[in-house]
């Protein structure tokens, strides 16, 4: 693979503006009349969320993510998909080139709602 050219750069305040924490994936639910989208149920340790992600036939078995803490964009707009609200991002690793994508996870437990940063 070759890597993507570097975007423009952006201030520190602009990365600032994300909120990016851990949390810890309780169950998958594949999207009913959805080709790609599933249902994460996330724990990030005060709350839990709805989020969805383009994932399915991604992995051989979706529920091998269950237990699994990763990492997710909490402060963007709530967005419609499929007849449903997802109130987050999964930051999925490797899926915009075109390679088989992989979890951003930390190197060892940390407590859900940890930012990154």
């Amino acid at each position: 693979m070759k890597p993507a050219p570097v975007k423009s750069a952006v201030s520190i305040e602009v990365l600032e503006q994300l909120d990016i924490r851990v949390g810890t994936i309780l169950s998958v639910e594949e999207v009913p009349g959805s080709r790609k989208l599933v249902q994460l149920t996330v724990d990030f340790g005060d709350h839990t969320r709805a989020i969805l992600s383009g994932m399915k036939g991604e992995r051989e078995n979706l529920q091998d993510l269950v237990g699994r803490q990763t990492l997710f964009i909490v402060n963007l707009e709530p967005r419609k998909m499929a007849g449903r609200t997802s109130e987050g991002m999964l930051l999925d690793l490797g899926y915009a080139d075109g390679i088989s994508p992989a979890l951003a996870i930390p190197e060892r437990a940390v407590p859900n709602g940890s930012r990154a940063g």
